[in-house]
């Protein structure tokens, strides 16, 4: 009976190991989602200004150089 219980409190033990693993992995997703999301914002905010550019551009182009 020792036994069982001894083998249980290892298992219990593991299982708050675990817990406590994959709570600073999900920590540490969460902040890369969240610098990823800034990222991604950024780069869509250039690709934005770079296409609004390039519009001005192709609206000072002559039309018989077209």
């Amino acid at each position: 009976m020792e036994a069982e219980i001894n083998s249980l409190d290892d298992k219990v033990h593991q299982l708050a190991l675990l817990c406590q693993r994959l709570r600073k992995d999900n920590s540490q997703l969460r902040q890369q989602l969240a610098t990823a999301r800034d990222e991604n914002q950024r780069l869509s905010e250039k690709i934005s200004t770079a296409t609004t550019r390039l519009e001005a551009l192709v609206e000072r182009i002559p039309e018989d150089a077209q």
